[in-house]
């Protein structure tokens, strides 16, 4: 009985996490609601048709956006996209990869704290927006071009991801995953490509509870003298989010992730062989299972949709044969709805 099972630190997952769907209406001051509280950061599609990704956070400031199917520099674009936090949403302006008239969007929004506050726990200052409940911390810092230098994340736990980019000079996402079982401390993904994992000592070095370490790298995607940087950093919270790995078996009936609650978002990459998109799903575009449509974070795509995975009240059930999604090794960022105590199947 699922009554017995203890309760989770967080009951409601979209009391941290929620997606959005939208119209545009070409207007200015377009007022997104219904999120649930005020986003600290947004990561925004436009679904139906081609448009760059565009990531924004509190720290940074609202309207500088980044762009995860994009090497480049962050940028405010004209006229503004984003123009503010709001306390159930965001507001957007007529910019036509945020509101052009008639097209749909999605945006997937994470609760941290705000605009940050000073850390000094590592060897490099930071600016740290930390909702330790939910495991998640967005971090700006500057580099030194110190090989071990130390950053403050603020989580007081290990975190199993990090995702950073510079912000000031044309560079790869550098997507870590060496906190996450199964994997080496050195290893990464490109966040905007479809390479394989790799492994290398100038990006990440170690994950604690109070920092993470980093090396130092030629191209400016780690820790270089007069560049900044945009971490965002994930811990697990059980009941809340899951990151790990599975084996993909080529078949309809594909492995069961447990995850210990009925996901909202899901995000999957291939690692183990280059040439595979990355993948995100979420429960708001797909309503009923089996799920199909998706969006590709390293690509401008459109939305697209095909067969991939059922969503049950304590993890996702592939139900697909492609190479991308059920065979190799898989990671998967999962966010929750609702924990598996709460939770009804779909």
């Amino acid at each position: 009985n699922t009554f017995n099972l203890p309760d989770s630190t967080i009951e409601d997952g979209s009391d941290y996490f929620t997606p959005v769907l939208y119209t545009g209406n070409g207007a200015t001051n377009h007022n997104i609601t219904g999120v649930g509280f005020q986003p600290d950061w947004v990561w925004l599609k436009e679904r139906s048709s081609t448009s760059f990704h565009q990531v924004l956070d509190a720290v940074r400031g609202a309207g500088i956006r980044l762009e995860t199917n994009s090497t480049g520099v962050e940028t405010t674009p004209s006229p503004v996209g984003l123009s503010s936090f709001d306390s159930d949403g965001f507001t957007v302006e007529n910019n036509n990869g945020y509101n052009q008239s008639s097209q749909t969007y999605v945006a997937w929004n994470w609760k941290a704290n705000g605009s940050g506050v000073s850390n000094n726990v590592g060897s490099i200052p930071s600016t740290v927006s930390v909702n330790t409940t939910a495991g998640f911390s967005i971090v700006s810092w500057s580099g030194n071009s110190t090989n071990g230098a130390t950053i403050g994340h603020g989580l007081g736990t290990a975190p199993n991801i990090i995702l950073t980019k510079c912000r000031s000079h044309a560079t790869s996402w550098i997507f870590g995953i060496g906190g996450m079982s199964g994997f080496g401390v050195n290893d990464y993904l490109n966040f905007q490509t479809t390479g394989t994992k790799l492994s290398s000592t100038t990006f990440y070095q170690g994950y604690s509870a109070n920092t993470f370490q980093v090396g130092v790298s030629s191209a400016d995607e780690m820790n270089k003298t007069g560049r900044t940087y945009i971490s965002y950093v994930f811990s697990e919270v059980p009941g809340y989010s899951a990151f790990g790995s599975y084996t993909g078996n080529t078949s309809t009936d594909g492995p069961f992730i447990y995850t210990g609650f009925r996901p909202a978002w899901v995000m999957l990459k291939r690692t183990d062989a280059a040439g595979h998109n990355w993948f995100v799903l979420d429960a708001t575009r797909n309503s009923y299972n089996v799920l199909g449509a998706y969006l590709n974070p390293n690509t401008a795509n459109a939305e697209a949709s095909t067969t991939f995975f059922d969503f049950t009240s304590n993890g996702f059930k592939l139900r697909a044969t492609s190479s991308g999604i059920n065979t190799g090794t898989i990671i998967y960022m999962a966010f929750a709805e609702n924990p598996f105590k709460n939770a009804n199947a779909r």
